[in-house]
């Protein structure tokens, strides 16, 4: 068969699908969402492997290991995608962040907006299994 005549394959290339999620902006891959985000993420690695450390040296280093372990066990359960969002609760009271009171806990889920697109439930599962590019969720434009 001759290659001039035949078509790309294009699912899970490069190219963003612009009729599912919209023109790609720049501007979103250059800026962060606020200038002290980068400060607090690291203040939260620095405090997470300050713990480690002493738990490391308190009660062996298999402990450090074992919690690497259990943290990418729980980071992975998830629910296919669809009406009913992951709640992680299990890796949320692994680290201990189920008494930390953040935006959403006092403000509205954006979930909840009457703006937001519904999930396409086939689409998320080809992002997850690899074949396609792009959020598991449309944004909410």
């Amino acid at each position: 068969m001759d290659s001039s005549k035949t078509i790309p394959h294009e699912i899970g290339g490069i190219r963003p699908d612009a009729l599912r999620f919209g023109l790609h902006g720049v501007k979103s891959d250059v800026l962060e969402s606020h200038p002290l985000q980068s400060s607090y993420e690291s203040v939260e690695m620095r405090k997470e492997e300050t713990k480690r450390k002493l738990l490391g040296s308190t009660y062996g280093s298999a402990l450090g290991l074992k919690m690497d372990l259990d943290r990418q066990i729980l980071s992975r359960f998830q629910r296919p995608p669809g009406p009913i969002p992951s709640s992680m609760i299990g890796l949320e009271a692994f680290t201990g962040s189920l008494d930390h009171i953040g935006l959403e806990d006092y403000l509205n889920d954006p979930r909840d907006s009457e703006v937001v697109r519904p999930v396409d439930m086939h689409h998320g599962m080809e992002v997850r299994l690899c074949l396609s590019k792009g959020p598991v969720c449309p944004t909410f434009f």
